[in-house]
């Protein structure tokens, strides 16, 4: 049996350099397991060690828009005992940002995430966010995503997208918020052939698909929240998949 010894999670803020358009900040976590049952060769206490600097550069265009600029390294170690047991050391993020009243377009490795839900998330896509994490990070996605706001109750998001495999994938959003709540319909198109996972719980398939997906929210006297999605493959393997997921 293990258990969590200690947790501890810091967000360490320089605040700004040089005025306004330079900040660094940082996240640093380091939490320990012990237990009497450690696997062979192990020692009966684990530690993990991480940290995120990260580095954003802003420019005012105008009153109403800025460009910024945004990136992140994730460093992070586990140590059974005295001996080194995984490292990481990769990109966290690195990212371009036009934002103005109506339009955010955003290129290069970074989060997207969408959906009201904050467990059991049919619509964990493209992140990686653990309910159990207190951390909150995902890894990030290279893509180019454009959000389009023609009014303060309507938002269209476009994206394109590249896999691990070189091949791109191209969806979109829609987001209507009013008296009743706040709804979602999502569509993503993936021609990658080889076999991949999606979802918070992995659906693992190969070929070419497609996901729809609906969400709904709202919040008054009660709370209440909605995810479904459904995943569409021409894969005869995968049959069992045209399916909607909840």
């Amino acid at each position: 049996m293990r258990n969590i010894f200690f947790i501890l999670l810091f967000i360490i803020e320089t605040g700004t350099l040089l005025s306004q358009p330079v900040s660094l900040k940082g996240q640093f976590w380091t939490s320990g397991l012990t237990g009497n049952d450690p696997p062979a060769n192990r020692s009966s206490f684990e530690s993990q060690f991480g940290y995120i600097p990260t580095l954003s550069l802003s420019h005012d265009l105008n009153s109403n828009s800025f460009v910024d600029l945004e990136w992140g390294y994730r460093l992070e170690r586990i140590y059974s005992g005295d001996s080194l047991v995984y490292n990481v050391e990769k990109p966290y993020r690195l990212w371009l940002r036009y934002s103005s009243e109506r339009v955010e377009a955003r290129l290069g490795m970074q989060k997207v995430t969408f959906g009201p839900a904050m467990v059991l998330r049919t619509l964990a896509w493209f992140d990686t966010i653990d309910p159990k994490d207190p951390t909150g990070q995902t890894d990030g996605v290279e893509a180019f995503r454009l959000r389009f706001f023609p009014s303060n109750s309507v938002a269209i998001w476009g994206w394109i997208m590249n896999s691990e495999q070189d091949t791109l994938s191209y969806g979109g959003r829609a987001e209507l918020s009013n008296k009743l709540g706040e709804w979602g319909l999502t569509y993503h198109q993936d021609p990658t052939e080889l076999g991949q996972s999606v979802g918070q719980f992995p659906i693992s398939f190969s070929g070419s698909h497609q996901r729809a997906a609906v969400d709904y929210r709202y919040d008054g006297y009660f709370g209440f929240w909605f995810e479904g999605a459904g995943i569409f493959t021409d894969s005869k393997q995968d049959v069992e998949l045209n399916r909607f997921p909840l």
